[in-house]
């Protein structure tokens, strides 16, 4: 069974060109799968798995309070690696093929409003230095353009355009796509660039944004500077990156942004995975109208 999760690594990588953190997510996955069939049933090949032994590994992922969502993507990460072995002639038969995805659970985006992110984007004004400058530009960054922290992360100078006044991120699958940037964003972005330039040097790093060192930013430590950064003005319990994404997005929409333009700037797959920014609008107007009808 190892043998055949190296392989489905080695093309998730070098074939469906996946990041890192996909592949991990996915590699994960399947090694769970792997280890109960192996510790219940004793199944040392995947061709031996039948699909009771699948339905008996989501059960006790249900009764583990496994989310349905994460669930889900176990499933999904079982079935390509069935795929895949499919294709290849490892397997006969594929006992995932009946297998049904389990009702998603429906989550509003988690949000700080307006009113809190100018606050905080005046907090970070006052900062000086090139931590307080940087500290500064990743929130901008999120919460101007919508990009994800991997995204962020792997942000270089190249890819800023002042002249055009856009920006290029490389998202998931190593998709390309263009965000406008408006004149405070660059100008910032400049300010920026100058101010590393003489902490480290302008032969330093050829990423954008860089560790309290120098160095290339890892995920934890976005992670951890923008929630401390975010607990300043939010007491919501979900204060990480992804909030400022989902700020950036609801604002849009609640400012009559058409949701194509949203899904593009998210870089989205599909239009379903952006109409989630639309509820809070809708919530809005519903309590609009509660307010203001004499019928309501």
């Amino acid at each position: 069974m190892l043998d055949q999760i190296h392989l489905f690594h080695k093309y998730l990588k070098t074939e469906k060109r996946y990041s890192r953190h996909t592949c991990l997510a996915y590699l994960n996955d399947v090694e769970q799968c792997a280890h109960f069939l192996f510790e219940m049933y004793q199944v040392e090949s995947w061709e031996n798995v039948t699909h009771p032994m699948l339905r008996s590994w989501l059960v006790s992922l249900a009764k583990n309070k496994i989310s349905a969502n994460s669930i889900n993507r176990k499933v999904s990460s079982v079935k390509s690696l069935y795929l895949y072995m499919k294709r290849k002639g490892a397997v006969n038969k594929n006992p995932t093929s009946r297998i049904v995805s389990l009702k998603k659970e429906k989550r509003l985006p988690v949000t700080v409003n307006e009113r809190s992110i100018h606050k905080l984007l005046h907090f970070l004004k006052e900062k000086e230095g090139f931590e307080g400058i940087r500290d500064r530009l990743m929130v901008e960054l999120f919460y101007q353009t919508g990009m994800r922290r991997s995204e962020l992360i792997s942000l270089k100078h190249k890819d800023i355009d002042h002249v055009l006044g856009q920006l290029k991120v490389t998202g998931k699958g190593n998709k390309q796509r263009i965000i406008p940037i408006g004149p405070s964003l660059s100008s910032l972005i400049r300010q920026y660039e100058t101010e590393k330039d003489q902490e480290f040097g302008k032969d330093s790093s050829a990423l954008l944004i860089v560790t309290d060192k120098g160095l290339q930013l890892y995920p934890k430590f976005v992670y951890n500077r923008i929630t401390k950064l975010i607990s300043l003005v939010s007491s919501a319990e979900k204060r990480n990156p992804h909030v400022l994404r989902h700020s950036f997005a609801t604002h849009l929409s609640n400012r009559g942004a058409e949701l194509n333009a949203i899904k593009e700037l998210l870089g989205h797959e599909s239009l379903a995975a952006t109409q989630i920014y639309t509820h809070n609008s809708i919530e809005k107007l519903k309590k609009a109208y509660q307010k203001a009808h004499p019928k309501s």
